[in-house]
């Protein structure tokens, strides 16, 4: 059986974590340093209900991705809202311009 590299483990702890805040919440006590970081930005996020559901849906396929090009550790969510909300502005920009 071949041997997992860093990445797809990490991409399936990921995984386990967002599966486990969309079902509810985390029921484990113990979280590496990159799950608490999520963990901390969701807490101090201003999203609730179903947009939060919505917004740790699309969370979880960028991150996805970017696990599978070869990123080492996830993107925290906080560095993915910002970069989501600066792709709005472009487009919105982008928009008002055509």
């Amino acid at each position: 059986m071949p041997e997992l590299s860093d990445s797809d483990g990490i991409l399936g702890q990921f995984n386990v974590l967002m599966r486990e805040l969309l079902q509810g919440g985390a029921a484990r006590s113990n979280f590496r340093p990159w799950e608490i970081a999520i963990l901390l930005d969701i807490e101090s996020s201003n999203l609730s209900g179903s947009a939060m559901r919505q917004v740790l849906q699309e969370y979880q396929n960028a991150v996805c991705a970017e696990l599978q090009k070869g990123a080492q550790l996830p993107l925290r969510l906080a560095e993915y809202l910002e970069h989501r909300e600066a792709s709005r502005k472009v487009r919105t920009r982008a928009q008002g311009n055509a």
